[in-house]
């Protein structure tokens, strides 16, 4: 089962990262690569259960499902419903911690899904990339001005 795992330091406090990227509809507002996105039959959007069914920039649709949410904990963790990508069972944590040194952001974004062997190794490069550390770096462009 391939892992995709990526961390970041944001230079902010977790409270105010955890504000922007909490609302599972809100990628649009702060992930570079996603042009629009809703949440199914009107459910709240922090509801456990809710799918969010969202367009790429180059308009391929994903659908995703809210597996878990902790405002405790400050993590959150879906699954892909359905995507264009050659995988299945994929199942993503995004969690913050806060670095009390500096009053800062530890950000981990993790993922694990089946795929077949010759694809493997694409699948987490570009899901690290383009998806986790690209997103990482939108919130460290945000929280730098």
């Amino acid at each position: 089962m391939p892992r995709v795992y990526v961390s970041s330091v944001i230079n902010a406090p977790a409270a105010s990262v955890w504000e922007r990227v909490r609302d599972f509809n809100a990628l649009p507002r702060w992930h570079p690569r996603i042009r629009e996105s809703r949440i199914e039959n009107a459910e709240p959007s922090d509801k456990i259960g809710a799918v969010r069914d969202f367009r790429l920039q180059n308009g391929d649709r994903i659908r995703e499902k809210l597996l878990g949410l902790s405002d405790y904990d400050l993590f959150c963790t879906y699954a892909i419903l359905e995507s264009p990508m050659p995988l299945t069972d994929y199942v993503a944590t995004l969690r913050l911690t806060p670095v009390t040194d500096g009053d800062r952001t530890f950000a981990e974004w993790s993922a694990e899904f089946e795929c077949a062997e010759a694809v493997a190794d694409d699948l987490v490069a570009g899901i690290g990339q383009n998806v986790f550390q690209a997103g990482f770096d939108a919130l460290k462009r945000h929280y730098a001005r």
